[in-house]
Parts: C-alpha cells; structure tokens; sequence
C-alpha cells in the first residue's frame, strides 16, 4: 500500500514538473515596445502565436523607461524605440546586438482635441486663436514624441508661443489620456493613438514636411537569451506584420539601417 501510495505521489510530481517545463517553453520572447505601438503588437504578437509559436511577452512603457530598463539589466530580448536617438544611444554602449537594427514602421503626428470643432480650421489657426487653452504632449527633452512635435512647432514658427501652455507627459499614452479627460484642450500625439481612441477628435494632421521622419527601430538585446527572439525580430519586419501596422494607421517602415 505504502508503496504504491509513493508511486501515485511520484507520477503527480513528475506531471507538475512536465507542466512547469511546458508553461517555461510557452513563454515567448520578452518585448521592451512604445507605448504607441501597444495595439498593434498585441494583434502581431496573437499572429506570431497561431503559427505555433510561444506567446512574447510584452512590455510597454516610453522610450526612456524602456532605455532605462535595459541599462539597469532588466531580463529582456527585443527592444523597440520610438526614433532611432535612442536606439544609438545603446548601440553605443553595447547594449544591443551588432547586426543592424530595422525600422518596422513609421507614423505621424496629430493634433487632437476633446471633441471637433470648426474644421476649417489650420493647425496654427487653432494654436493662436486664444490664450485660454493648454496643450498636452510627451516631453520634449527626453521623449520622441515630445521631440518630434517640439521639431514640428518650431519649424511652423509656433514653439515660441507656446510658453507654459504645454503639459508634458511621460510617454504619449498619458498626452493622450489627458485630452481624454478633458485635462487638456489640445494634444500632440501620434496619428496612430488618435485613431485608436474613442474619447478624442483629430483635429489635423500635421504635414510630413513639417516634422522629422517618425520611425520605429527594433533591435535584439546583447543579453537576450531566448531562443525565438531573432525570429520574432524578422516577423515583426514581416509582410503579415506589416499589414498589421498599416491597419493601426502606421506608415511603411524602411530599409534595414
């Protein structure tokens, strides 16, 4: 009796160590991405899955955030970068693979409000018609959101009257979630968030000639260890994940860098 109770206890830890081995092998690859891009690579991440492969595991933060991670050692294998300022700046010190890194996609930026008024109206008309608004967007010194839009003011000669009517965020997501709640009249956000919120009118869209090129390099870490990662890096430059992205209102990525 003794003994066959010992075998059943036996099997059944042998079962839950089997079951431990395959929730390990079920865990994909861990993604550092842009809080933008959230959508959109939950819906590549569920088409990399379907082919039968282990399911990333995704984080979302600003770039900074993410930058930060990786410096500090954080446990990841892919990374992606709202510009490729960041990107060189851990290419720099060693922190991702040598290989070149892709652009997967691009975007642009909006401009966007509560709710939509008159539609006639430009992007300056609505920025100079009266001093009684505030303006949300990412920060500018550090975040490319914020980098981008400062880029984009400035060159249509608006960055000089903005002053202290500019609330800046953490990441692009929380621009967004200002206007959202109707912490903010304007925001500066990507085209690809106001396409996804419901709460937010996109008032214009800034012209490409006004702001730098937005683009999303994706790199493998230098410490990354799991053994799908550079696989998940060639999907996510794929033909299947690049419909995905034009879907969530991403523009076409480039070349390889």
């Amino acid at each position: 009796m003794r003994g066959r109770l010992l075998r059943v206890i036996a099997c059944l830890l042998s079962a839950l160590v089997l079951s431990a081995c395959d929730a390990d092998r079920a865990e994909g690859p861990v993604v550092l991405a842009p809080s933008s891009m959230q959508n959109a690579l939950k819906d590549i991440a569920d088409a990399w899955q379907r082919t039968g492969r282990p399911d990333p595991i995704l984080s979302f933060a600003g770039t900074p955030s993410l930058v930060r991670q990786v410096d500090e050692g954080a446990p990841a294998d892919l990374i992606i970068t709202a510009d490729r300022e960041w990107m060189s700046w851990l290419e720099e010190r060693s922190l991702i693979d040598p290989a070149p890194h892709r652009v997967i996609a691009g975007n642009r930026l909006a401009l966007i409000a509560p709710r939509q008024d008159d539609p006639s109206l430009s992007i300056a008309d609505r920025l100079t018609r009266t001093d009684d608004w505030r303006l949300a967007m990412a920060d500018p010194e550090s975040v490319p959101a914020g980098r981008y839009a400062r880029a984009a003011l400035e060159r249509m000669g608006l960055w000089s009257v903005m002053g202290e009517r500019i609330i800046p965020t953490e990441n692009v997501r929380a621009a967004l979630m200002l206007v959202e709640a109707g912490e903010a009249e304007f925001g500066i956000v990507y085209a690809t968030d106001a396409q996804a919120s419901r709460s937010v009118a996109e008032l214009a869209i800034f012209d490409v000639r006004d702001t730098p090129q937005i683009e999303y390099p994706a790199a493998r870490l230098a410490g990354a260890t799991h053994p799908d990662a550079a696989d998940f890096l060639a999907f996510l430059h794929s033909m299947e994940a690049m419909d995905i992205f034009a879907r969530h209102g991403f523009t076409p990525y480039e070349q390889p860098s």
